[in-house]
């Protein structure tokens, strides 16, 4: 999914015009964490332990990628991190609870 602004930030008149974007924009950017939380939950079903849940290694490397693109896009790479930490941290909580839960049947 690709949102599209009504306004390039530069054509904005007002800080109505500004607002109603960043809303466009963070509308279509909960909308796709939702999509990347429900892929979350279904990996679950192809984990085979909590060690591969947690993922260490694979959390790392996400992080490190985020940070690189976060640096392509002129953006602070430690607020980006911190972003992701917190909100894959969350995801794998779900996943764990979800993985878990297939393991009691």
């Amino acid at each position: 999914m690709h949102e599209r602004n009504t306004l390039d930030p530069a054509a904005c008149t007002s800080m109505a015009d500004i607002r109603a974007e960043i809303d466009r924009l963070d509308r279509a950017i909960v909308e796709l964490l939702g999509q990347r939380y429900r892929y979350v939950l279904a990996a679950a079903k192809f984990k085979t332990s909590a060690d591969s849940v947690r993922a260490k290694e694979r959390f790392a490397a996400m992080l490190e990628m985020r940070r690189e693109w976060a640096v392509e896009e002129g953006l602070n790479a430690d607020a980006i991190e911190k972003l992701y930490r917190d909100l894959v941290t969350h995801f794998i909580e779900e996943e764990m609870r979800r993985w878990s839960a297939a393991q009691q049947q």
